[in-house]
């Protein structure tokens, strides 16, 4: 044991990704008389990725937290399908790692931030590998996800790369989904950020029935999709790559105990994400916001917010359930392309995971781009 190893403080968080550091900097902002600690491995708090969203993602009352993390904003994006091209009115923001770890150093004193690896984590404590321990009212469990196998999952997985394209690319606002492209490994689709003139970010995207990755192919694939759109391209320069686990349906019961029983946990360790998209951020803000406004939250309460939330989400999962079910692999698209022609409001309440009612109504009614026996298949999967 090392001199001074244990630390006391009110709240401490173990892991220093999206949802640990949001936790953080809203307990800063709003109940800045709490000692909160926040500890990660990682040399970067966030990691190495870009979070991007729509403004409709989060509340007009939560925006103070989300907004000085914002380094790129776009009025307006495109979508392309073979039949089907349109461009949405929304307004689209950028997060990049780089932002979130120098914002939440400026706001949290030096000592606040632990860079260590975790060993355990009780109700009450943190123990480090090193021998430290940090004692806390509540301890916050934000590491990453739990046991996998207890869900049943489909995998979004991407590859992108930052390039150069000398003399410009042409893009004003983001393609959010093109699946023009070649439909390979299931649902494929490439997704471009223009961050300026001659800066754009191509991700190779895919909705596929494995996780595994194949990024050398993907890298080529990216080279490919910027010739064919007249870019030449000087060199990549940021890279980044994950997999998503997309949820189908599971056990909630198993995922939570699987990280351990009686402790407050966030971010995709709590099952708290949209499934079809596997994004956090609009969940991850919204638990941020409550915390900060009732930093007497308990563990259990944390555990019945997340339960609340697997069962309000149940919608998705069962599309979810027809998208890796019913859709044969080379024509998932169809079921975007589909999507894409409804409302606009209802796309954006959709990425929220906010749908109303009648938006899921409308969504499943018409022509389903889906054979109507695998459907019912997939469906019915669900209940077995």
């Amino acid at each position: 044991m090392v001199p001074d190893a244990t630390t006391h403080c009110d709240i401490a968080i173990a892991g220093g990704g999206l949802a640990g550091c949001l936790i953080a900097l809203a307990l800063a902002e709003r109940q800045p008389q709490l000692d909160v600690r926040i500890v990660e491995a990682g040399e970067t708090l966030g990691g190495n990725h870009i979070w991007s969203f729509f403004d409709s993602d989060v509340a007009d009352t939560d925006r103070w937290l989300i907004a000085p993390l914002i380094v790129h904003q776009w009025q307006g994006y495109d979508v392309l399908f073979p039949k089907l091209k349109r461009t949405m009115s929304a307004t689209y923001n950028s997060i990049t790692s780089d932002r979130l770890d120098a914002h939440v150093r400026q706001v949290l004193a030096a000592e606040k931030i632990i860079r260590a690896d975790v060993k355990h984590v009780t109700p009450d404590q943190i123990t480090l590998r090193d021998g430290r321990t940090i004692t806390a009212r509540l301890t916050i469990d934000a590491r990453g996800p739990g046991d996998l196998s207890t869900l049943k999952l489909g995998w979004q997985k991407f590859v992108g790369q930052k390039v150069h394209v000398p003399g410009g690319h042409g893009l004003t606002r983001p393609i959010v989904m093109d699946a023009t492209v070649d439909q390979i490994d299931g649902y494929r689709f490439v997704y471009c950020l223009p961050f300026d003139a001659e800066t754009v970010f191509i991700e190779d995207t895919y909705y596929s029935d494995t996780p595994d990755l194949d990024v050398p192919a993907i890298r080529a694939r990216i080279i490919a999709y910027a010739a064919a759109k007249g870019w030449q391209t000087n060199g990549g320069g940021h890279e980044e790559a994950g997999v998503l686990p997309v949820i189908i349906g599971g056990d909630f019961d198993a995922y939570w105990r699987s990280t351990g029983p009686g402790i407050a946990k966030a971010g995709i360790r709590s099952g708290m994400c949209q499934p079809t998209t596997g994004y956090t951020l609009p969940d991850a803000v919204r638990l941020a916001t409550r915390l900060a406004a009732d930093p007497g939250m308990t563990p259990a309460q944390f555990e019945a917010l997340a339960r609340n939330h697997w069962q309000a989400r149940g919608y998705y999962r069962l599309l979810d359930a027809m998208l890796f079910g019913a859709a044969l692999p080379g024509h998932r698209y169809r079921i975007f392309e589909r999507f894409y022609g409804l409302s606009s409001s209802l796309i954006e309440r959709f990425y929220a995971g906010q749908s109303t009612l009648l938006d899921k109504a409308r969504i499943l009614t018409g022509k389903p781009p889906v054979p109507i026996v695998r459907a019912i298949r997939a469906i019915w999967g669900l209940r077995t």
